[in-house]
């Protein structure tokens, strides 16, 4: 096995990880799920050689997916995530004294039970509150009876199992699956990598033809290609940027335990893209 873990998104310009060994290796039905521990970054996860997370920066994507949703959204207390094998997200939304009940839909198991093995720290998937089904997440968004407050799509590159979530068709389901004031948040990739590009352009000229409110966000993840990470949040009630929001989150932060990314000031500034990200997005 290699010292070094390489993963490529342009040509031969990647991100480049000391290994010390192979911790998790299977082929599932969907996709090859990996663990390595690293030299710097704890355990890593890979799906099909694209990095998923690492146990030292996990916690950038996993806030900011999670808590800028439910912020948004005055009383959240029925939350779907599709994907999220890992358990992180859960694991954030389940810090919020309203929700009753979240329904996590991963079509591949081997991801939960990597975690489980190689991150036990990350999820929480003991919480009564949470609900694991492995399912097809565009089949199950597509059926719901009984609507969310909060959809987080929590999945992987627009490549294999994970492509569909990057479909106008998807986001139209998912706004058949929330509820009145239901908010809807999503990674959609690195405005650094054009390979990227398209993808975005397709996730947010969708979110803009079906919500009332459609807005790009960004964070800063280590291990994610280029380091510059794109959120899309999109809702049917309050703007994430309302003074209600911005209340919402003083009043409500010191109420989650230590968070060490997601706060007020992030909230806001995340919003705030630079020209050559809008322009991506602009029609």
């Amino acid at each position: 096995m290699p010292l070094q873990y390489n993963e490529y998104y342009n040509e031969q310009t990647g991100l480049t990880i000391g290994l010390k060994k192979l911790l998790f290796s299977e082929q599932s039905e969907y996709q090859l799920v990996e663990v390595y521990e690293t030299d710097t970054w704890g355990n890593l996860m890979t799906i099909d050689g694209m990095v998923m997370l690492s146990e030292r920066d996990e916690f950038v994507y996993h806030e900011m997916i999670s808590h800028t949703a439910m912020f948004t959204h005055p009383n959240p207390q029925r939350v779907l995530i599709i994907g999220g094998g890992d358990g992180g997200t859960a694991r954030e939304v389940l810090k919020h004294q309203s929700v009753v009940h979240v329904d996590m839909v991963e079509i591949d198991k081997t991801v939960v039970d990597a975690s489980k093995l190689h991150f036990p720290e990350v999820g929480d998937f003991e919480n009564p509150k949470l609900n694991v089904l492995y399912e097809d997440g565009i089949a199950f968004v597509k059926s719901v009876k009984d609507p969310y407050d909060v959809i987080i799509i929590d999945g992987s590159d627009p490549v294999g199992p994970a492509e569909g979530l990057f479909e106008k068709d998807f986001y139209q389901y998912c706004l058949n699956a929330l509820s009145d004031e239901g908010v809807l948040t999503a990674q959609t990739e690195s405005p650094w990598v054009e390979s990227y590009h398209p993808s975005m352009k397709k996730v947010f000229n969708a979110l803009d033809d079906l919500f009332p409110i459609s807005k790009m966000y960004l964070n800063f993840i280590p291990l994610y290609p280029a380091g510059m990470w794109s959120m899309a949040c999109a809702s049917r009630g309050d703007d994430p940027l309302s003074d209600e929001t911005i209340k919402r989150i003083e009043n409500g932060i010191k109420n989650l335990g230590g968070l060490r990314y997601y706060n007020s000031d992030i909230h806001r500034g995340a919003f705030a893209l630079p020209t050559f990200v809008s322009d991506l997005i602009r029609r």
